[in-house]
Protein backbone atom coordinates (compact mmCIF):
# COMPACT_ATOMS: atom_id res chain seq x y z
CA UNK A 1 0.00 0.00 0.00
CA UNK A 2 1.49 3.34 -0.99
CA UNK A 3 5.13 3.85 -0.13
CA UNK A 4 5.35 3.03 3.60
CA UNK A 5 8.65 2.67 5.43
CA UNK A 6 9.56 0.25 8.21
CA UNK A 7 10.41 2.96 10.72
CA UNK A 8 8.66 6.07 11.96
CA UNK A 9 9.09 8.87 9.40
CA UNK A 10 8.98 12.61 9.90
CA UNK A 11 5.96 12.51 7.57
CA UNK A 12 2.84 10.53 8.43
CA UNK A 13 -0.29 10.09 6.35
CA UNK A 14 -3.52 8.97 8.01
CA UNK A 15 -5.40 7.35 5.16
CA UNK A 16 -8.78 5.74 4.61
CA UNK A 17 -7.93 2.79 2.36
CA UNK A 18 -11.38 2.86 0.75
CA UNK A 19 -11.72 6.59 0.11
CA UNK A 20 -10.97 8.28 -3.20
CA UNK A 21 -9.84 11.46 -1.43
CA UNK A 22 -7.15 9.54 0.47
CA UNK A 23 -6.24 7.69 -2.71
CA UNK A 24 -5.43 10.85 -4.65
CA UNK A 25 -2.87 11.91 -2.02
CA UNK A 26 -1.33 8.43 -1.97
CA UNK A 27 -0.82 8.73 -5.72
CA UNK A 28 1.07 12.01 -5.24
CA UNK A 29 3.20 10.47 -2.50
CA UNK A 30 4.04 7.53 -4.76
CA UNK A 31 4.77 9.74 -7.79
CA UNK A 32 7.18 11.79 -5.68
CA UNK A 33 8.75 8.76 -4.01
CA UNK A 34 8.22 10.35 -0.60
CA UNK A 35 9.41 8.50 2.49
CA UNK A 36 6.21 8.44 4.53
CA UNK A 37 4.51 6.30 7.13
CA UNK A 38 1.04 5.50 5.83
CA UNK A 39 -1.43 4.59 8.58
CA UNK A 40 -4.55 2.88 7.26
CA UNK A 41 -7.39 4.09 9.48
CA UNK A 42 -10.86 2.64 9.88
CA UNK A 43 -13.13 5.73 9.63
CA UNK A 44 -15.43 4.15 12.23
CA UNK A 45 -12.58 3.53 14.68
CA UNK A 46 -10.17 6.46 14.46
CA UNK A 47 -7.15 6.65 16.76
CA UNK A 48 -7.26 9.25 19.53
CA UNK A 49 -4.09 10.75 18.08
CA UNK A 50 -6.00 11.88 15.00
CA UNK A 51 -8.44 14.03 17.01
CA UNK A 52 -5.48 15.65 18.77
CA UNK A 53 -3.89 16.55 15.43
CA UNK A 54 -6.90 17.50 13.32
CA UNK A 55 -9.71 19.70 14.72
CA UNK A 56 -12.17 17.99 12.36
CA UNK A 57 -10.94 14.46 13.24
CA UNK A 58 -11.22 13.75 9.51
CA UNK A 59 -9.48 11.58 6.93
CA UNK A 60 -7.16 11.96 5.22
CA UNK A 61 -4.70 13.88 7.38
CA UNK A 62 -1.07 14.59 6.49
CA UNK A 63 1.48 15.35 9.21
CA UNK A 64 4.92 16.70 8.32
CA UNK A 65 6.79 17.49 11.53
CA UNK A 66 4.81 20.39 13.07
CA UNK A 67 2.58 20.90 10.03
CA UNK A 68 -0.85 19.22 9.92
CA UNK A 69 -2.96 19.35 6.74
CA UNK A 70 -6.51 18.04 6.41
CA UNK A 71 -7.71 19.25 2.98
CA UNK A 72 -6.66 17.06 0.08
CA UNK A 73 -5.97 19.74 -2.55
CA UNK A 74 -3.82 21.63 -0.02
CA UNK A 75 -1.93 18.40 0.74
CA UNK A 76 -1.35 17.69 -2.94
CA UNK A 77 -0.03 21.16 -3.74
CA UNK A 78 2.10 21.19 -0.59
CA UNK A 79 3.71 17.89 -1.58
CA UNK A 80 4.30 19.17 -5.11
CA UNK A 81 6.11 22.23 -3.76
CA UNK A 82 7.94 20.40 -0.97
CA UNK A 83 9.19 17.72 -3.36
CA UNK A 84 9.51 19.52 -6.72
CA UNK A 85 10.60 16.53 -8.84
CA UNK A 86 8.77 15.40 -10.81
CA UNK A 87 6.58 18.53 -11.01
CA UNK A 88 2.85 17.78 -10.98
CA UNK A 89 1.62 21.27 -11.82
CA UNK A 90 2.50 23.29 -14.94
CA UNK A 91 5.23 25.93 -14.68
CA UNK A 92 3.32 28.84 -16.20
CA UNK A 93 0.72 30.73 -14.13
CA UNK A 94 -2.10 30.47 -16.68
CA UNK A 95 -1.67 26.71 -17.05
CA UNK A 96 -1.43 26.30 -13.25
CA UNK A 97 -4.63 28.28 -12.80
CA UNK A 98 -6.37 26.13 -15.41
CA UNK A 99 -5.26 22.97 -13.60
CA UNK A 100 -6.57 24.30 -10.29
CA UNK A 101 -9.86 25.21 -11.97
CA UNK A 102 -10.23 21.67 -13.33
CA UNK A 103 -9.53 20.21 -9.88
CA UNK A 104 -12.18 22.51 -8.47
CA UNK A 105 -14.68 21.28 -11.06
CA UNK A 106 -13.88 17.65 -10.25
CA UNK A 107 -14.56 18.52 -6.60
CA UNK A 108 -17.82 20.30 -7.38
CA UNK A 109 -19.23 18.19 -10.21
CA UNK A 110 -18.04 14.59 -9.92
CA UNK A 111 -16.94 13.92 -6.35
CA UNK A 112 -20.44 14.63 -4.96
CA UNK A 113 -21.92 12.16 -7.47
CA UNK A 114 -19.45 9.50 -6.29
CA UNK A 115 -20.36 10.20 -2.66
CA UNK A 116 -24.07 10.06 -3.47
CA UNK A 117 -23.71 6.68 -5.19
CA UNK A 118 -21.66 5.25 -2.34
CA UNK A 119 -24.19 6.48 0.21
CA UNK A 120 -27.07 4.73 -1.57
CA UNK A 121 -30.67 5.88 -1.51
CA UNK A 122 -33.28 6.92 -4.02
CA UNK A 123 -31.03 9.22 -6.07
CA UNK A 124 -28.38 6.60 -6.89
CA UNK A 125 -29.65 5.76 -10.37
CA UNK A 126 -29.77 9.43 -11.36
CA UNK A 127 -26.28 10.02 -9.94
CA UNK A 128 -24.90 7.05 -11.90
CA UNK A 129 -26.44 8.39 -15.10
CA UNK A 130 -25.13 11.91 -14.49
CA UNK A 131 -21.60 10.64 -13.84
CA UNK A 132 -21.65 8.33 -16.85
CA UNK A 133 -23.01 11.00 -19.19
CA UNK A 134 -20.51 13.57 -17.97
CA UNK A 135 -17.56 11.22 -18.50
CA UNK A 136 -18.82 10.25 -21.96
CA UNK A 137 -19.08 13.96 -22.76
CA UNK A 138 -15.41 14.66 -21.95
CA UNK A 139 -14.05 11.52 -23.65
CA UNK A 140 -13.08 13.18 -26.96
CA UNK A 141 -10.73 15.64 -25.23
CA UNK A 142 -8.24 12.80 -24.69
CA UNK A 143 -7.82 12.30 -28.43
CA UNK A 144 -4.94 14.78 -28.78
CA UNK A 145 -3.39 14.84 -25.30
CA UNK A 146 -2.31 11.83 -23.22
CA UNK A 147 -3.42 13.36 -19.91
CA UNK A 148 -6.14 15.74 -18.73
CA UNK A 149 -5.49 18.92 -20.78
CA UNK A 150 -1.77 18.19 -20.49
CA UNK A 151 1.11 16.41 -22.16
CA UNK A 152 2.40 15.39 -18.73
CA UNK A 153 0.81 13.60 -15.77
CA UNK A 154 -0.39 16.19 -13.25
CA UNK A 155 -2.34 16.72 -10.03
CA UNK A 156 -5.50 16.78 -12.14
CA UNK A 157 -4.84 13.18 -13.12
CA UNK A 158 -4.20 12.34 -9.46
CA UNK A 159 -7.76 13.52 -8.78
CA UNK A 160 -9.25 11.71 -11.78
CA UNK A 161 -7.56 8.33 -11.39
CA UNK A 162 -9.26 7.30 -8.10
CA UNK A 163 -12.70 8.18 -9.50
CA UNK A 164 -12.15 6.26 -12.72
CA UNK A 165 -10.69 3.26 -10.86
CA UNK A 166 -13.92 3.07 -8.83
CA UNK A 167 -16.36 2.99 -11.75
CA UNK A 168 -16.87 -0.77 -11.40
CA UNK A 169 -17.57 -0.38 -7.68
CA UNK A 170 -19.99 2.45 -8.50
CA UNK A 171 -21.68 0.32 -11.20
CA UNK A 172 -21.06 3.04 -13.77
CA UNK A 173 -20.53 1.35 -17.14
CA UNK A 174 -18.92 3.33 -19.94
CA UNK A 175 -19.97 2.35 -23.47
CA UNK A 176 -17.17 0.87 -25.58
CA UNK A 177 -17.80 3.18 -28.51
CA UNK A 178 -15.48 5.11 -30.79
CA UNK A 179 -16.37 8.34 -28.97
CA UNK A 180 -15.44 6.91 -25.56
CA UNK A 181 -12.28 5.06 -26.63
CA UNK A 182 -9.95 8.04 -25.93
CA UNK A 183 -11.20 8.07 -22.32
CA UNK A 184 -10.75 4.30 -21.99
CA UNK A 185 -7.20 4.65 -23.35
CA UNK A 186 -6.56 7.46 -20.85
CA UNK A 187 -7.72 5.18 -18.04
CA UNK A 188 -5.34 2.47 -19.21
CA UNK A 189 -2.45 4.96 -19.17
CA UNK A 190 -3.30 6.07 -15.63
CA UNK A 191 -3.71 2.58 -14.23
CA UNK A 192 -0.48 1.33 -15.84
CA UNK A 193 1.66 3.92 -14.06
CA UNK A 194 3.99 2.37 -11.50
CA UNK A 195 3.11 5.00 -8.89
CA UNK A 196 -0.60 4.35 -9.34
CA UNK A 197 -0.10 0.64 -8.76
CA UNK A 198 2.00 1.42 -5.67
CA UNK A 199 -0.74 3.67 -4.33
CA UNK A 200 -3.42 0.97 -4.25
CA UNK A 201 -4.60 -0.54 -0.99
CA UNK A 202 -5.67 -4.17 -0.80
CA UNK A 203 -9.31 -3.06 -0.84
CA UNK A 204 -8.75 -0.95 -3.95
CA UNK A 205 -6.99 -3.79 -5.76
CA UNK A 206 -9.97 -6.04 -5.13
CA UNK A 207 -12.30 -3.49 -6.76
CA UNK A 208 -11.09 -4.54 -10.19
CA UNK A 209 -9.81 -8.05 -9.47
Amino acid sequence: MGVPTNKRSSMTFFSDGRCHFSHRVRIVLAEKGVSVEIIDVDPDDKPAELADLNPYNSLPTLVDRDLVLFETKVMMEYLDERFPHPPLLPVYPVARAQSRQIMHRIERDWSPLVEKILAGGKDVAAARKDLRDSLVGIAPMFTDLPYFFNEEFSLVDCCMAPLLWRLDQLEVVLPKTKQVKPLLDYMDRLFAREAFQQSLTEFEREMRA
